[in-house]
Order: structure tokens, then sequence, then C-alpha cells
């Protein structure tokens, strides 16, 4: 039977994470160049629009209707259709339908914005937004399937590993495709001797709390209800958040000497994904755990991506999510309580090992499907179109080359 106040606090939820995509735009937009500023701001904002129409004609149904082999689901609801006004969805008999649509379309904008960091400053827009459409396809619907779909390989009817709300598909996809992506492309002109300039620490802080703010509906929301499990969520992630704000502050003061407004809202984006996967799993007390030592683990994870292996993850996609994510996944198969939520098993801290088993084999999994779909994307994108922007179009700036647009009148484009 349907429930008006669950429906509300879903929809509520549904409108909080659609923000976090435009405050994505903000948070990389700061960390880049000024030249760039523009063209990180629509790496997000242009898949508002492809991303909604793709999901309603078809990405829905293939991650949410039928099933084929637990991998992909079918075109049943294609453009909707089927899907009635006030039928209880299927996967949330207290809310329509329509109502769950929405809320996991925004989680299809979010995810594939996430990778575009990792190509920053260097890849032809017309490029980006084929990619971004072809990766929709063959990684993000069949991974929303396989973990939360019916019949899905992943989750319940298959390995039962869990993913609250999107450690393998949201985070792991996106942030191990960033890195595969920017392998291909390449690193940016004077890499290895330029120093990094980040060019407006305010808008990296204002983008860090709209995505603060969106991650209580991210998580809570992910309950699909105005219920305990609803509240559970919200705390471990406002106390995992918090683990990995102190965290980050503490080794810029070991490192650094001094505490950063950026490396605070880093860690503020790392706790939040660690702990995205296990927030409806764990103890409010085991987020604590997760949150803090995410902290450490990509920011060493970032030092080996940039500085040791000198690979151009510009804007660490794969430092902050992909290593988030897989760190948040294990430590959900590890601090996993059935006493919270009865769709995980008691994870290793409770004495069993098989849901750790699935939650690693889970992520394998998802790594896999995301390094294969990437190179088959980018395969397919090069037919039709160059990757990569010319030498002079870099130096100049993407947002002049790309957009013919300038954020600041009186730049000089040097910077």
């Amino acid at each position: 039977m349907i429930d008006t106040g669950d429906t509300a606090f879903v929809l509520i939820c549904a409108a909080l994470v659609f923000i976090m995509t435009p405050g994505l735009g903000f948070f990389y937009g700061g960390l880049g160049r000024r030249k760039n500023v523009i063209n990180n701001l629509m790496a997000s904002i242009f898949i508002l629009g492809l991303g909604i129409a793709m999901w309603v004609l078809f990405g829905y149904s293939l991650a949410f209707s039928g099933d084929h082999f637990g991998f992909i689901g079918s075109l049943s609801n294609f453009g909707l259709s089927g899907v009635a006004l006030g039928d209880p969805s299927p996967y949330a008999p207290t809310i329509p339908s329509l109502a769950f649509v929405a809320f996991q379309m925004m989680f299809a904008l979010i995810t594939p914005a996430i990778i575009t960091g990792a190509v920053a400053g260097r890849m032809r827009f017309k490029a980006l937004f084929l990619f971004i459409a072809f990766w929709s396809v063959a990684v993000y619907y069949p991974l929303a399937h396989m973990v939360w779909g019916q019949g899905g390989l992943l989750g319940a009817d298959g390995l039962k590993s869990v993913d609250f709300a999107g450690g393998n598909v949201v985070h792991i996809s996106s942030g191990v495709s960033g890195l595969v992506l920017c392998l291909l492309v390449g690193r940016r002109q004077g890499y290895e001797h330029t120093s990094y300039r980040i060019h407006n620490v305010p808008f990296v802080a204002l983008g860090m709390g709209l995505l603060w703010f969106g991650w209580f509906g991210f998580n809570a929301g992910s309950a699909l209800g105005a219920n305990g499990l609803a509240a559970h969520a919200f705390m471990t992630t406002a106390t995992a958040t918090a683990a990995g704000l102190l965290s980050w502050m503490l080794i810029d003061v070991l490192v650094k000497r001094r505490p950063t407004l950026i490396s605070a809202c880093t860690g503020v984006v790392v706790g939040l994904v660690a702990i995205t996967p296990g927030a409806g799993f764990v103890p409010v007390w085991a987020a604590l755990i997760i949150g803090g030592l995410a902290g450490p683990a990509c920011y060493l994870g970032i030092i080996l991506i940039k500085k040791k292996l000198k690979i151009d993850d510009a804007l660490d996609a794969f430092g902050c999510h992909g290593i988030g994510g897989i760190w948040g996944g294990l430590m959900t198969g590890v601090f996993a309580d059935p006493a919270i939520n009865s769709a995980a098993s008691k994870g290793l801290f409770f004495g069993e090992v098989a849901q750790f088993s699935a939650q690693v084999l889970s992520i394998l999994v998802s790594i896999g499907v995301a390094v294969f779909g990437t190179l088959v994307c980018a395969g397919l994108v090069k037919v039709l179109t160059e990757m990569r922007v010319g030498r002079r179009e870099e130096l100049m700036g993407l947002d002049y080359s790309q957009h013919g647009e300038t954020a600041y009148p009186s730049f000089n484009g040097l910077d």
C-alpha cells in the first residue's frame, strides 16, 4: 500500500541527490584551472539533460525491468511504458513506481559526472558527450541491474553482496572508468614539470557543501521510506564524513604543518564515498572507523597514482571515488550487522566470512565491467571523433576552445 509520507520522503531525497551533480561541477570547477572552469562545470551540467532523457527512454527499463542472465534488464518499460501512475514499485511497495524511477534517475546523473574529473583539461567535449552516452549503456545500467535489480548477478538473487547506496554501482564504476579513460587520453600538457594550481578554493567549498547536503538524500533515501533505517543511514553518513574530514586535516598537519580548506573538503568527499555502500548495514560506531581510515587510504592512493606512477587523474576521480568505494565495500563486509538490516549477513568483525567474500567478488566483477566497458566505449568514440583536443586548444583553455566562453572577462589565459 502506498504511503504518502514515504513517497514525500523519497521525492525530497531525489531532489537532494539531483543537486549533487551541479555541486560536483562546482567542486571540479574550483579544483581545475581558470581557463577550464566553464568546461568543468559543463561536464556535469550537460549530463542533467542527456542522463534524464536516456533514463526515461530506456535506462530505467534496462536497469530495473526484466532480467537477462543476471546482467541486464529488458526494454519492457521503454519510455516508461507500463509504469502506471498509482502502482506501487516492485522495489518499494510503499511508494509509487514513478517515485522510485525518479530517485534512481538521480544516481544515473551523478555517476558519469564523476568520471569527467579524471580527464579534466584535455578531452574534447564532443568526445566526452559521446563517451558518457555509451558508458551509461555499457557500464552503469548493467551494474545497476546486477547489484540492485531483481534477478541481478551480484545482489540478493545472485552473489548476495550488498551495496546500500552505490559503492559498486556509483563510485567503483566511475572511479575505475575514470582511471582507464585518463590513461587512454594521456596526460595534460606540461604535467611533468608544471605545478598544479587550484584556481578557486571557495568554489570547492561550495561544491563540497552541496555534495554533503545532497548525500544525506543519497544514503538515507536509499532506505526507500521514512523509517528507522533511513535515520540510521543518515547518522552513519554524518559520522563517517566527520571522521574523514578530521583524518584528512590531521594528515595535512602532519605533512604540511598546517590544515588547508582543500584538504578538509577532500576529506569530506572521501568520508562520504567510503560510507555509501555500508550506510544502511554497519553500526554508527563502525562509521567512525570506515570514514577515519578512508582518509589515509585515499591519500596514499593519490600519492601512488600521481607522484609515483605519474598518472594524470586530474581531479582525483579514482583517488577519491575508486579507492574510497573499494575501501567502503570491503569494510561493509567487515562490519555488516543483520540486526541493522537483514539484507546482509554478519561481517568479519562478527565472526562470519560469507558476506566479506561476497563483497570482494562483487568489487572484482564491478572493476572488470568498468574496465571492459570503458575500453569498448572509448574505442567507439575514437571511430567517430578525436578524443583529445589539440595542443593549441589545450594551452588556450577548454572554456574558449570548446565553448567560446570565458568565466572571467579580465582573464589573460595564462593560468
